[in-house]
C-alpha cells in the first residue's frame, strides 16, 4: 500500500498559497479512485485547515513540521509534542539577549492559540495580519511570555537570516530541540526559525503515519530546507522545480513546479499508470 505526501508552500501550493483548481480536482479524482494522499507542513491547522478545506483529505495531516498530528475525520489531535518548561524558558531568555521576538503555540482541550509580546517588525506584522485576515487565527498578546510556558509546542522567530544566525547558532546543538532554519518561500530575504521538541519532526509524523496505516511505499513532494527530515522517512522523494539547491541535489526525481502544478501533474501520470 502507499502513500503520497507532500509539503504546502512552495510545493502544492501556488505562489498565493492556494490550491489550484487544477490540482483541486485532480486530487479529489484520483483519491475518490484510491489514492491515499495527505500534507506535511510548517503551517498550523487554523491556515492549513482552510488552504486544504477543497480537498477529501481522509488521512491526518502533518502540522508544524510534525509537532502535530491532527486526524481530519475526527477533527482532533492524534498526537501532541509538547516542550518542557525548561526549554521554553531557555528559547526566551537566550531570544531576549538578541532583541528577538517570537511568536509562542500552545495547546489544551485540543485547541491551538498564539501568544506574543510585541510585533517588533514589519515582517511578524505581515504574518499576523496575514493569518488573522486570511485564516481567522487567534493570537493573544501578553506581557510577557515566561509566565505562559505551559503546554507550550513551538516557537517561530521571522527575521532577516543574519538577525536569527546567533539563536539558531545557540540552540542547533541541543539534543532536546529540533530547530527549522530556511528561507521564507514569499520573500527571500525573510527567514524563519522554528523551534521545537527533538521528539517531533516532519521525518517522525511520516514514520507515524507509516506504522499506523501499514503503508509499505512512501512518495514524498517537498522544496524546501525543512522537508529534508521527511525526505528520510520516504521511499522515493520527488522535488518540485521551484525547490531549494539542497532539496534538488537530494530527490530520486524532479516534477513540474508549485505554478505548474507539478505535484498533482506527478500524480495523475503514475497513479493512472498504476
Amino acid at each position: 500500500m502507499e502513500l503520497f505526501i507532500s509539503d504546502l508552500d512552495g510545493t502544492l501550493l501556488d505562489g498565493n498559497a492556494e490550491v489550484t483548481g487544477f490540482t483541486r480536482d485532480t486530487l479529489n479524482r484520483l483519491m475518490a479512485k484510491g489514492l491515499n494522499f495527505t500534507a506535511a507542513t510548517a503551517r498550523t491547522l487554523a491556515s492549513a485547515g482552510k488552504i486544504l478545506s477543497g480537498l477529501d483529505l481522509k488521512l491526518p495531516v502533518i502540522l508544524m513540521n510534525g509537532v502535530l498530528i491532527y486526524d481530519m475525520a475526527e477533527k482532533k489531535y492524534v498526537r501532541i509534542n509538547s516542550l518542557s518548561g525548561e526549554l521554553c524558558q531557555l528559547i526566551l531568555r537566550l531570544a531576549k539577549g538578541l532583541g528577538l521576538e517570537p511568536f509562542m503555540y500552545l495547546v489544551s482541550d485540543n485547541q491551538l492559540s498564539t501568544r506574543y509580546e510585541r510585533l517588533a517588525s514589519p515582517a511578524m506584522e505581515s504574518f499576523y495580519n496575514e493569518r488573522r485576515e486570511k485564516y481567522y487565527k487567534s493570537f493573544t498578546q501578553v506581557d510577557d511570555l515566561s509566565q505562559h510556558t505551559d503546554n507550550v509546542i513551538y516557537f517561530t522567530f521571522i527575521a532577516e537570516k543574519e538577525k536569527l544566525a546567533p539563536l539558531y547558532d545557540a540552540l542547533k546543538d541541543n539534543e532536546k530541540l529540533n530547530i527549522t532554519y530556511y528561507y521564507d518561500v514569499y520573500d527571500n530575504e525573510l527567514w524563519y526559525l522554528e523551534a521545537f521538541s527533538s521528539a517531533a519532526s516532519k521525518e517522525q509524523g511520516v514514520r507515524y503515519l507509516r506504522e499506523k496505516y501499514g503503508f509499505d511505499f512512501i512518495t514524498a513532494f517537498g522544496d524546501n530546507t525543512n522537508d529534508l527530515p521527511m525526505f528520510r522517512a520516504a521511499d522515493k522523494t520527488v522535488a518540485v522545480k521551484n525547490a531549494c539547491k539542497e532539496v534538488l541535489e537530494s530527490c530520486d526525481e524532479v516534477t513540474g513546479s508549485n505554478e505548474e502544478n507539478g505535484v498533482a501533474e506527478y500524480l495523475l501520470k503514475t497513479f493512472e499508470r498504476n
